[in-house]
């Protein structure tokens, strides 16, 4: 069972030391999974092919700058 954490509070005050506290526990893994949801999230709203995300595009040419 996942063990969920909540903080409720006024948007105008400022407690972001919950949010940085809580992400950092969660690990990069974890950060990554949560902004592709979001990506995905937004594509959606926008009527965008959700496979067509820049992030998981093929490499069709790499050479040295």
């Amino acid at each position: 069972m996942q063990k969920i954490k909540e903080k409720y509070h006024k948007i105008t005050d400022d407690h972001s030391e919950f949010d940085l506290v809580y992400w950092q526990a969660q690990g990069s893994k974890a950060i990554f999974k949560a902004a592709e949801g979001m990506i995905k999230d937004y594509f959606l709203i926008r009527g965008i092919n959700v496979n067509e995300s820049r992030l998981q595009r093929t490499v069709e040419a790499f050479r040295k700058a």
